[in-house]
């Protein structure tokens, strides 16, 4: 049976700009059937599960284009720690004792976050534990683009045995959960993975019609030991061994990058994860996104893991995406609020090579939030756009559908049981504390 929620007040983000004030939304188990302005007629009401969204703000869910789930716990650890440091003496060591109950805790935090907050689809670029995730991503009936992070800093039998590993997953799970879930493979950085590693990865991509995602240029320091070792940037390496050309990239941060760069990016079609917070804690600097959307980049949003960032809220990463730069140009139209909204939801999908997903269009998959108007931050409520860029909040979405299904209803889970998951995590803080 289809279902259909009148009474909206609907943000499309079709590729005209299209708020409904007043409309309604049938869709069925996937996709949208119709999206219309005004109320329902009766014959339209047949044979569909009616829902009265009182006056609620529906939009397209939004999308998280770099993570890492399964750091959850490590939220909080040493704030005040550059990259490299933070990475070498409180990260990689602390994973190193990770099992498999610290991932699926970890995981399922992140996840009961990602429904409060709106986040439909999302990115887990990670090493340990995929398949186990994957099954779980399944039965929640989230939208995720996994891959097993690999770094190539070991023997070449270990790097092959990490990239086979990599492939077996990435062709096995892609397409699960009625294509809900995707799969890249993933070369960590261009500091952790040798330049002829990066290649044999491209090569087993490009074999697979796979996209490949990558850290790319997060801090000066990167930069510059990248510079002394290979007497160039490492974006204009992988052009030069033309390992960006008929390939799907999606790089993360992309901090340290100039106009040349994006050049290439823009030539060669790749995709780019804006993670502003991230890289505002660990001082690495703030990218030009300004100029990325001049070379007609669309430009996306990541959170980074928590461990960076400290929570996985997109709504907040979207206003300091825009204000970011203004405030760094001086000029508060360089980065419209409009295209902070683009960020999080149609450019989003884009940067996952995801279709029909991002914006609610007929025919598109039904992917959506609701969010309650009700608040002293969205009055006057006619200025809907500027209210969800400058001061929606997380706390704020009441309601969440993937492919037609619904996983937060009212501000109730419907996959998930929130309060085991907190349980079970505090326990197991505990007994690893213990």
């Amino acid at each position: 049976m289809d279902t259909l929620i009148f009474n909206a007040k609907i943000i499309t983000m079709d590729n005209e700009e299209t708020v409904i004030d007043h409309g309604y939304i049938r869709f069925n188990h996937t996709e949208i059937v119709t999206i219309r302005s005004g109320d329902p007629s009766a014959q339209e009401k047949e044979a569909t599960s009616v829902i009265n969204a009182n006056g609620k703000w529906l939009m397209p869910g939004l999308v998280n284009t770099h993570g890492h789930p399964g750091m959850s716990l490590l939220r909080g650890i040493n704030d005040d720690q550059p990259l490299q440091d933070w990475l070498e003496q409180s990260i990689w060591p602390n994973e190193r004792q990770f099992d498999s109950q610290t991932l699926k805790v970890a995981r399922d935090i992140s996840m009961i976050e990602m429904i409060e907050s709106g986040t439909t689809s999302f990115v887990d670029m990670y090493h340990l534990g995929l398949p186990a995730f994957a099954e779980e991503i399944e039965k929640v009936g989230l939208r995720a683009t996994l891959m097993r992070s690999v770094i190539g800093l070991c023997s070449k039998e270990e790097q092959d045995e990490k990239l086979a590993e990599s492939l077996a997953f990435a062709t096995s799970y892609r397409g699960a959960g009625n294509g809900r879930i995707q799969t890249m493979l993933a070369p960590h950085a261009p500091y952790t993975c040798p330049p002829d590693y990066i290649e044999r990865i491209v090569e087993a991509a490009r074999n697979e019609h796979l996209p490949v995602h990558m850290h790319l240029a997060e801090t000066r320091k990167e930069i510059h030991d990248y510079m002394d070792q290979h007497g160039m940037h490492p974006l204009e390496l992988l052009e030069e061994r033309r390992l960006l050309e008929g390939t799907d990239w999606l790089f993360a941060h992309c901090v340290h990058m100039y106009e040349q760069h994006f050049e290439l990016i823009q030539k060669h079609g790749a995709m780019i994860s804006h993670n502003p917070m991230s890289n505002l804690k660990l001082g690495s600097g703030v990218a030009q996104v300004a100029s990325m959307l001049k070379h007609d980049i669309p430009v996306s949003l990541g959170t980074d893991s928590v461990a960076s960032n400290n929570h996985l809220d997109l709504f907040e990463q979207m206003r300091f995406a825009v204000l970011l730069q203004r405030g760094v140009n001086e000029q508060a139209d360089l980065v419209t609020t409009y295209e902070g909204l683009q960020m999080a939801t149609v450019n989003g999908a884009k940067a996952l090579f995801q279709k029909n997903v991002g914006a609610l269009v007929e025919g598109y998959e039904a992917d959506f939030i609701m969010l309650s108007p009700h608040q002293a931050h969205f009055l006057p409520e006619e200025n809907l756009v500027s209210h969800l860029v400058f001061s929606a909040k997380g706390t704020d979405v009441t309601d969440m559908y993937v492919q037609g299904k619904p996983l937060y209803e009212n501000k109730s889970f419907t996959t998930m049981d929130k309060e085991k998951v907190l349980f079970e995590a505090k326990r197991h803080i505990q007994t690893k504390k213990g």
